[in-house]
């Protein structure tokens, strides 16, 4: 697996870099935003936010316009606006230094997980007149194409596996972002309001009070 460390302080990257090669990972080392930008697209990337010429929120906002690619951001900022607009720009996950290189590994493996979803989970997904199709990672409402972020794709993949059903905040969070985060989840509400604005149907996914989210079943 490729990997692309975008880290600016040397006494951090080097001997993460390392560590990632000891267990198997072929890894590409960039100290700057642009070399982030300009560097041959990777499987993941570990996205320092605090780089020394462009902001790590603009390199995600960028490398989004452009790519599906998983971002992990590894930052000392462990606040939760700072999660919320990590996440929102979509990030895959969000990692708060310090941290063990075991954390950072089984990260990894949890978003290439999500990232490429089982066989059996690649099922055409309907929902009246959406459909969603997990092997394409695309979706159409009455045959249009619906562009969607790589998060907001989750969501609505997560919602449409059970038109009806409710989904509550937590699963989401840990079936999508792959965290237990129990604190405010507006990171959530931003994508739920992105979809019901792009799928042109604001009733199509219904907030269940006190609990989460269902898609409407027709």
């Amino acid at each position: 697996m490729k990997l692309l460390v975008v880290e600016d302080d040397d006494a951090i990257a080097v001997p993460l870099a390392e560590g990632l090669r000891r267990e198997g990972f072929e890894v590409q080392r960039v100290a700057n935003g642009r070399d982030a930008l300009e560097a041959p697209e990777p499987d993941l990337v570990l996205l320092d936010l605090r780089l020394p010429d462009i902001d790590g929120y603009e390199v995600a906002r960028e490398l989004r316009t452009r790519s599906r690619v998983p971002i992990i951001m590894v930052t000392a900022r462990g606040e939760e606006v700072d999660r919320v607009v990590g996440l929102e720009l979509g990030a895959d996950d969000y990692l708060v230094k310090p941290f063990g290189l075991r954390e950072l590994i089984a990260r990894i493996h949890a978003v290439m997980r999500r990232v490429e979803p089982e066989p059996e989970a690649a099922r055409t997904l309907r929902a009246g007149s959406l459909t969603v199709d997990p092997r394409a990672r695309r979706v159409s409402v009455d045959g249009r194409d619906v562009p969607l972020t790589p998060k907001e794709f989750d969501v609505l993949a997560l919602l449409a596996e059970d038109p009806g059903a409710a989904v509550d905040r937590r699963r989401i969070l840990r079936d999508v972002w792959g965290t237990n985060w129990y604190g405010p989840s507006k990171a959530i509400d931003m994508h739920v309001s992105a979809l019901r604005r792009k799928l042109g149907d604001p009733g199509l996914i219904e907030t269940v009070r006190g609990v989460g989210f269902r898609l409407r079943e027709s």
